[in-house]
């Protein structure tokens, strides 16, 4: 049984996911309720469990085993993992799984992202709230859920290795057979891409450099967070001390990747979506796009430019998906890294991405700086977070003073979008924090600065 008290959910089970402070928040007796809750809740005679590099992981996903199979379920145990290949298992195997990690947090976090089978996410409206009442429940009385239903056994567990089968189904996604040798340089940080990238990039002609490839969940190097362009420095030096084709740089849970040129210079996620657009619409014509309401205009712009169809969403993993598959989506793609594509179960891959940059890299001759440019049309001011006392108002704000001008049009799809002829910015408000979000970009660095430092003055300047 948890030690953790049950009105502590509230705390760790989030819009998606678990993810909190070990064992402060959730500990190893806490993770079998949620195994036992996850089969109740799902249905399922059989799941599948993998976790990260993080020390507390074995030990968590163990014991969700363990509650999963005191409920019936044969679990299979994929250890060592990153989540894309949590997803793969999920897809292929056609089990509901679970994978142990707190993605890019510290150290001392941990978390649980769970899907059904064929890696359909779940979240608050698909079950999440259903396994912490159960949780709840269990946790508040002090009792063990009953065991599986009477003349049922115990479920198995047993251990498999799908890392080869895994980087063998990438690989079948991308064509790669015309690509010249290339040299990159990938950034672990210390997390699971250390675990994938020798299975994935030994079979291409690529000269790897490895850089903080130890697993080592308490993250000596950096934060495995490269969303920060702090975490990032490491690799752009590298980048162009090797005299690198191009760097790669994964989060904890290798589900992101960032890209770096040659140069040592960051390539947008925008621009990487753009990219990779193209290449899934020569294979799908006439297919649709996801792409959320702060990715560059150039987005929808090369969709349509290549014959495809562009739809924009909220912010965040669940809408993408949902969307996936309302739409019947080619692929999708969002500013924090996240790729999502319909030959992966609608699930998001970073080294599916990585794979496709590659390739386009590796078919034509000019540098990866040179490939990009064409996909990274406008000016944009990155995320600029700003600590509020009232959301609200310093919104509402905003809204006043830009409502009344000419030719300005407002929506509010994903907090307020206010958009021009040569601009736009969206401006949201933190689920967790404080914080108000601000992106901006316009055609020009002039224009794009003006409206940025003008918004900025709204939001921080108080009443």
């Amino acid at each position: 049984m948890g030690n953790v008290a049950a009105a502590d959910l509230s705390k760790i089970v989030k819009a998606y996911d678990v993810r909190g402070v070990v064992p402060d928040q959730w500990d190893e007796g806490l993770s079998e309720l949620f195994g036992a809750a996850f089969v109740r809740v799902t249905g399922a005679d059989a799941i599948v469990v993998g976790h990260d590099m993080r020390p507390s992981s074995p030990g968590l996903s163990a014991a969700f085993a363990r509650g999963a199979a005191r409920q019936g379920a044969d679990v299979t145990l994929i250890g060592l993992c990153s989540t894309d290949q949590l997803y793969y298992a999920s897809g292929h195997l056609g089990l509901p799984g679970a994978m142990f990690t707190a993605s890019h947090n510290p150290a001392q976090y941990n978390g649980i992202k769970l899907c059904r089978a064929g890696a359909a996410p779940v979240g608050q409206d698909t079950g999440l709230a259903d396994i912490r009442a159960l949780v709840e429940s269990w946790s508040a009385a002090g009792t063990a859920p009953k065991p599986a239903p009477a003349g049922s056994a115990e479920g198995t567990v047993t251990e498999r290795d799908t890392l080869e089968d895994y980087a063998s189904h990438l690989l079948s996604l991308v064509d790669l057979a015309g690509m010249r040798p290339l040299k990159v340089v990938v950034d672990a940080g210390n997390g699971m891409g250390g675990h994938t990238v020798p299975s994935v990039f030994g079979r291409l002609p690529v000269t790897l450099v490895p850089l903080y490839f130890e697993l080592d969940g308490t993250f000596p190097n950096h934060e495995a967070n490269p969303l920060d362009p702090a975490n990032l420095v490491d690799l752009q030096a590298r980048v162009r001390a090797e005299g690198a084709d191009l760097g790669l740089a994964f989060d904890g849970d290798a589900d992101r990747c960032f890209v770096v040129d040659e140069r040592g210079e960051g390539v947008s996620p925008s621009a990487i979506t753009a990219l990779v657009a193209r290449r899934e619409l020569a294979k799908h014509p006439g297919g649709t796009v996801i792409h959320n309401l702060i990715t560059s205009w150039s987005v929808p712009e090369v969709v349509r430019e290549h014959g495809g169809e562009p739809v924009r969403t909220r912010v965040g993993h669940s809408f993408i998906k949902e969307e996936m598959a309302r739409t019947g989506a080619i692929f999708g793609g969002e500013h924090s890294a996240h790729y999502y594509f319909r030959d992966f179960w609608n699930a998001d891959t970073g080294m599916l991405a990585a794979l496709h940059v590659l390739a386009a890299l590796g078919e034509q001759e000019r540098p990866l700086s040179e490939l990009v440019a064409e996909y990274d049309r406008y000016a944009a001011s990155g995320e600029i977070n700003s600590e509020v006392d009232d959301q609200a108002a310093r919104a509402a704000a905003v809204r006043a003073a830009f409502a009344g001008r000419d030719d300005v049009t407002t929506d509010d799809l994903d907090g307020l979008t206010v958009a021009a002829g040569d601009w736009w910015f969206n401006l949201r408000a933190s689920n967790t924090e404080p914080l108000l979000r601000l992106n901006v970009e316009a055609r020009d660095a002039a224009t794009m600065a003006k409206i940025r430092d003008e918004v900025l003055a709204l939001v921080r300047g108080g009443a």
